[in-house]
């Protein structure tokens, strides 16, 4: 059994035992913006994390990984945690000694308020590098935050993360315990991202919560984790940009199982479940970051297949998505077959020219490295659709990925060369 239930209105309080609240706090000038989330678990809960890999990290990302370090002693990034607050307008990225002590601080007000440790409190922030973070907001804002947070308030927070984005992301899903050992029991799977511009794994985006109800430990958390950000958030990119501040959480409350229950088996089929519920989440909030990329009229997925292996498969996926030259393509409708051909061919990918084939939007263009006639007034109106797909098949071997990215448009240039006036 494979199939899960989608949750209508489904986000990060879907899962039993959580709740949240989005609220204008003050980091930014407009008042009827919201720029402050929190998450709160009712209890401690397993969680894990997963961090940007740019050296030029922020400082809210240095503090999460010592409070999922033991204290940065170099564990893998899991742990406890009882809550999460974000804010959105200020980055708190290239702001030195000043920067780390504002987001240590910004996690000893969220625990007093909560009433946990520090090292309970995992913190995010997103918006314009090089700016400090005042905590006057965190003062006034937390407390409200907390007041205001209930099952009813992941809406809210899904639009307090929110920068470029045009729309919050949020999705759930169920799936049924029977015949994996907790006969009657349901499990939830939910979260919420925000991502637009400056998207390009490692790690790849954004800023993502997700919850779940479902008794797991915190190491199987982590691994659970890795594995759906390299199948969904590191499969993104919209500009081949990786923020400064990338981070995505995942907290397990374990509220829906029975009382006394044990954590799944990492080795059991409630875990393979449960690891496939929160790929499908994953995969669905990362679709949802491409197809909101700064200025896009359309997701774009690359599927490559016929690769010699994983690594050529994500080279040759990764080049075409990158290209300016077949964004631009798609931004203008245009099946220029061409642009996605020298994208594989200087991929770094393993093939022979002569055996690969290109379709757009099912439209074969490209056969045995040679140009295929096809209609392009239908190839116009498939381009109609919100989604185009490329399918790359490189003939050299067995393996396969996708990659989702959007088109360039105008909008792009301007979003960006605004962005902080």
């Amino acid at each position: 059994m494979t199939a899960f239930t989608q949750i209508e209105g489904g986000g990060i309080t879907s899962a039993l035992g959580f709740k949240a609240a989005g609220i204008h706090a003050g980091f930014r000038k407009e008042p009827e913006r919201r720029d402050l989330a929190l998450v709160v678990a009712d209890e401690p809960c397993a969680a894990a994390g997963t961090f940007t890999k740019n050296i030029f990290c922020s400082a809210p990302v240095i503090i999460s990984r010592e409070h999922l370090s033991d204290g940065g002693t170099g564990a893998p990034s899991y742990g406890t945690a009882r809550a999460v607050v974000v804010n959105s307008g200020i980055a708190n990225a290239a702001t030195g000694a000043p920067g780390l002590e504002h987001a240590r601080e910004m996690a000893r007000i969220t625990a007093d308020a909560v009433g946990c440790t520090d090292e309970e409190v995992l913190v995010a922030s997103t918006g314009v590098i090089g700016q400090h973070l005042p905590l006057d907001p965190f003062k006034t804002g937390v407390p409200q935050a907390l007041a205001e947070a209930s099952r009813e308030g992941g809406a809210s927070a899904a639009r307090a993360i929110m920068t470029t984005d045009t729309h919050p992301k949020e999705y759930a899903v169920s799936f049924s315990g029977d015949e994996l050992g907790f006969d009657g029991v349901t499990f939830t799977v939910g979260g919420m991202s925000k991502g637009s511009g400056m998207i390009m794994p490692n790690m790849a985006t954004m800023i993502a919560v997700l919850t779940t109800d479902a008794p797991v430990s915190a190491p199987a958390l982590h691994r659970a984790l890795v594995h759906a950000v390299n199948r969904s958030f590191n499969k993104v990119t919209v500009d081949s940009d990786t923020s400064t501040n990338d981070s995505c959480f995942l907290f397990a409350s374990g509220a829906a199982a029975p009382a006394g229950a044990s954590a799944f088996d990492p080795d059991g089929p409630a875990f393979a479940r449960f690891q496939a519920a929160l790929v499908e989440v994953c995969e669905t909030l990362a679709r949802m970051m491409a197809a909101d990329g700064e200025g896009a009229t359309r997701l774009v997925t690359v599927h490559v297949t016929g690769a010699a292996n994983d690594t050529d498969a994500d080279l040759a996926a990764r080049t075409v998505a990158n290209s300016p030259l077949v964004k631009t393509a798609v931004c203008g409708r245009d099946a220029n077959w061409g642009r996605i051909a020298a994208a594989i061919g200087k991929s770094g990918a393993v093939f022979r020219q002569e055996d690969a084939s290109i379709d757009i939007m099912g439209l074969p263009v490209c056969r045995g490295g040679l140009a295929q006639a096809f209609d392009e007034d239908e190839a116009l109106r498939r381009f109609e659709q919100p989604e185009i797909v490329i399918d790359v098949d490189l003939g050299a071997g067995e393996a396969r990925t996708t990659v989702w990215t959007c088109d360039f448009t105008h909008e792009y240039i301007t979003i960006n060369g605004d962005y902080r006036s």
